[in-house]
This record gives C-alpha cells, sequence and structure tokens, in this order.
C-alpha cells in the first residue's frame, strides 16, 4: 500500500473541524447502513470509533436534543454527553424527576426542546440525535443532515429518515469510495444540505 492509500484508510480530522465550524442552525447527525438501518433494540448494530470522535467533534459546545430512548441508549457512565446541553424528549410524565434523567434538561416536545436550546451555550448550532420518532419530525425544518454510512448489512428495527428533493449532497469524505476503520469496517462521512438554506 502506497502513502497515497495510507492516506486514504485515516479517519480525516480536518473535515469534521472544517464542518463543525461551518454549521449554524438545526442539523441533523446519524450513522447508518447503507440499507437505512439507523439502530436494532435501542442500541447501534456496529462498533465504529472513527464515528464516534466524528460525532463528539461536530457537537461538542452546542446543545443536542434526543428522544428519552435515545438517551437511554448510552451507557450510564457516558449520560449527560459532555461540553454539551442534553435536550431530552419524553411524554412521560414526571420522568424528569427519575435517576435516569440526572443530567438532562427534560421536555415534552421538539418545540419545547428546540426553543430551550435557544438559551443555552452554543444555541446557535442545535443538532438533533433522534430516534426514528424525532427524527420523522425535526426532518422538515432542519436546515443540514451529516450521515455517515456504514459498509454493512447489519438488520436493525429502526431507520433513517428520507431526504428528499428538497435536500442535496454539499460534500463527502472521502469524496469518492470508503474510508477503512481501524477494526475493518468501511464508511464514508456525507453532508447534505437544504437546498436554499
Amino acid at each position: 500500500m502506497n502513502s497515497k492509500d495510507s492516506e486514504s484508510q485515516a479517519a480525516p480530522e480536518g473535515f469534521t473541524a472544517d464542518l463543525a465550524e461551518s454549521i449554524t442552525g438545526v442539523g441533523l447527525v446519524w450513522a447508518q447502513t447503507t440499507a437505512g438501518v439507523i439502530g436494532k433494540d435501542g442500541d447501534m448494530p456496529w462498533h465504529l470509533p472513527e464515528d464516534l470522535k466524528h460525532f463528539t467533534k461536530l457537537t461538542a459546545g452546542h446543545p443536542v436534543i434526543m428522544g428519552r430512548k435515545t438517551w437511554l441508549s448510552f451507557p450510564a457512565k457516558y449520560r449527560p454527553l459532555p461540553g454539551r446541553t442534553n435536550i431530552v424528549i419524553t411524554r412521560q410524565e414526571n420522568w424528569g424527576s427519575t435517576p435516569e434523567a440526572e443530567g438532562a434538561v427534560v421536555v415534552k416536545s421538539l418545540d419545547d426542546a428546540l426553543l430551550e436550546s435557544q438559551f443555552v451555550p452554543g444555541g446557535s448550532t442545535v443538532w438533533i440525535l433522534g430516534g426514528g420518532e424525532i427524527f420523522a419530525q425535526s426532518v422538515d425544518i432542519a436546515d443540514v443532515a451529516v450521515v455517515t454510512f456504514i459498509d454493512s448489512e447489519a438488520d436493525g428495527d429502526t431507520y433513517a429518515p428520507e431526504l428528499g428533493y428538497e435536500w442535496e449532497n454539499s460534500a463527502n469524505e472521502p469524496p469518492k469510495g470508503w474510508l477503512t476503520s481501524a477494526n475493518g469496517t468501511r464508511y464514508r462521512f456525507t453532508v447534505w444540505r437544504r437546498k436554499g438554506a
């Protein structure tokens, strides 16, 4: 393998950093298989450390919005996600006063979450983390979607939202083909922007 090939296999630190600086407004961020699977049984059916690093760098310093099930899918030791205001949407009465909710700002709706996000540090950019129902509610109001495609045939029970004709692909890393994780998994980062946004 020559040095050029080696470079194309590495996770692109600069790509994520530049992307994080260029985004304002409401963003969606998720990882999916090429068939659109984003989860199974409340978890991700893959392990991709490079994507977790990308996600952390992208969302650091900004509020993140998620549903209760997505919040609970993070191991307890990582809740709340550090360096970010964690806003959790749930219809469960009094859940906010339970030990499970410790560290979260708990609200009842996406509208409430978006309002809350404007009064916390980094609120000029808000990241929506899912799950499926929250993505479905927010895809029509988001300005950008940062999607990691994973070359996997893993099956699942939760799927990514469909980005319709009003969205366009604005960047890919790598521009063609795939990056390869240290564990051998192939993946690529993509950026989609709402036309006119």
